[in-house]
């Protein structure tokens, strides 16, 4: 048997890691050096960080469809490429808000104006609207991602390896992120904030290239024989359905063709309960990863005094990360140990594994009080936590190929995502109005033995650490036992 399906599995890695690259610039560079050019608050990051979550839930619905529609092929290229200009886009931000606010000739010049004047209001003002602008081109072109990889994961993976494939490529997420806080201070200390974004958002340019000529649907590929193209329609033979069936080019047995399935419309798939299942899911655990994502960094430097550049601050955030990687890889293969060793429905071992993972955030409820001990104990915390959503994440996007038709698996992936973005939007702003309030409060702000700032981040870390086994229960309660929708 060949294996083309495992180095397709790759690029959906690679991609994946370039999205959470140009994700993780902002966060790694908002409070040392964008901050204070722009005279910006914690509000004003938690503005930028809210919309770039709606604009990213808004596109997120439509994005699915989109890749439905392109192709696999085709939307991925598209996407990526739209995402990869947006990164790159950031950089001009600095020369851009000179052009609108008087009395400021140069970029140089925007760091010197005095704090609290009426032109560094008008600064702030003028960058967080520029800002948002590329956010939201960033956002438009990164709804994409997870629509095309499901689907393609789809395409090349029986039910049973799904779950393992897509925690490989969304292992990338917290490679990307692990690699960040090692490559973007460094670039924005040495070369500007500015190079970091052109740079990493560059990335996406080469990857398109790789995409072009590997990429082709398992039946029409020439890396594919035989052996391999029976493996991944093993799922199709089992069902003895008729339904969509064509011969392959490789052996001219029955397969089935997911482009000529009968595909659900966006409306029609708000009648099903599996949908309200992973949209709930999705909404209540996306944002607390995002949460992480965007405000590590500066928690520790709130927290510790460890800026992203420092050599505390990139190990901080490089051990959380470490965490991540290591222990998330294990989130795919728990249920097909359940299904190959146990005997399980792929289904139920799913759920199960998530169960399991769902418990995994509570040690975040420990981050902020061994805080007082070490700055270790929050990275090492938060990062168990971190992994505990990335092995949920990769089976809860595997219940879709589940329950749907193939046909539609991007468009509910995109549903799921818009929720997720949803979820986001809403956990980022309430931080960051949070953080602002609570500093301003000082002593007068408590929470459970904490005050100012850090009562804040705890009041944070304690939803973090319910969110999954809420989100478990509300899921089983929609969909109690495996029941895929069928179309007539």
């Amino acid at each position: 048997m060949t294996n083309w399906r495992w180095w397709i599995c790759s690029l959906l890695f690679i991609a994946t890691t370039v999205n959470y690259l140009d994700r993780q610039v902002l966060s790694l560079t908002y409070k040392e050096f964008i901050a204070p050019e722009f005279h910006w608050t914690d509000a004003d990051y938690g503005t930028i960080t809210s919309l770039f979550s709606i604009f990213y839930a808004i596109a997120c619905l439509f994005a699915g469809k989109f890749v439905d529609w392109m192709g696999t092929k085709k939307g991925y290229l598209i996407a990526i490429g739209v995402w990869s200009l947006g990164a790159v886009m950031h950089a001009g931000c600095g020369v851009a808000t000179t052009w609108f606010v008087d009395g400021v000739d140069n970029v140089a010049a925007l760091r010197a104006v005095e704090a609290g004047s009426n032109v560094a209001l008008a600064i702030a003002t003028t960058s967080v609207y520029l800002f948002l602008l590329c956010r939201g081109i960033l956002a438009l072109g990164e709804s994409g991602n997870f629509p095309a990889a499901i689907k393609t994961t789809a395409e090349y993976f029986p039910k049973k390896d799904r779950a393992f494939a897509t925690s490989i490529f969304n292992a990338g997420a917290s490679v990307g992120a692990l690699a960040a806080p090692l490559l973007i201070p460094p670039l924005a200390k040495n070369l500007g904030w500015e190079w970091a974004f052109i740079i990493i958002g560059g990335l996406g340019f080469l990857w398109m290239f790789l995409w072009q000529f590997m990429y082709d649907k398992p039946e029409k590929s020439k890396h594919v024989n035989e052996a391999e193209l029976e493996y991944i329609h093993q799922d199709d033979a089992d069902s003895g359905s008729s339904a969509g069936m064509t011969a392959d080019s490789h052996s001219g047995q029955a397969q089935r063709d997911p482009e000529s399935e009968k595909s659900i419309p966006m409306l029609q798939c708000f009648r099903y309960r599996q949908t309200w299942s992973f949209a709930v899911g999705k909404f209540l655990t996306d944002g607390v990863w995002w949460f992480f994502l965007f405000w590590a960094p500066a928690y520790f430097q709130d927290q510790f005094n460890a800026p992203a550049s420092s050599p505390l601050g990139q190990g901080l955030i490089f051990t959380l990360y470490l965490i991540v990687t290591v222990v998330s890889l294990f989130g795919g293969y728990l249920p097909k140990l359940f299904v190959e060793k146990k005997g399980m429905h792929p289904y139920s071992g799913r759920m199960l594994a998530m169960l399991i993972f769902a418990f995994f955030p509570l040690v975040a409820l420990a981050a902020q009080p061994l805080g007082g001990m070490s700055a270790w104990w929050p990275a090492i915390l938060i990062g168990i936590a971190g992994a505990g959503h990335q092995a949920w994440s990769a089976n809860i996007f595997s219940t879709v190929g589940d329950m749907f038709p193939k046909s539609t698996i991007a468009s509910i992936t995109g549903i799921g995502a818009m929720a997720g973005g949803i979820g986001s939007m809403i956990i980022q702003k309430v931080a960051g109005n949070l953080f602002t309030y609570a500093e301003g409060q000082g002593a007068a702000f408590h929470f459970m033995g904490f005050e100012g700032k850090p009562a804040g981040y705890f009041i944070m870390f304690c939803f973090c650490g319910v969110a999954y086994l809420l989100a478990w229960v509300i899921m089983k309660s929609l969909v109690p036992k495996y029941k895929p929708v069928e179309l007539k």
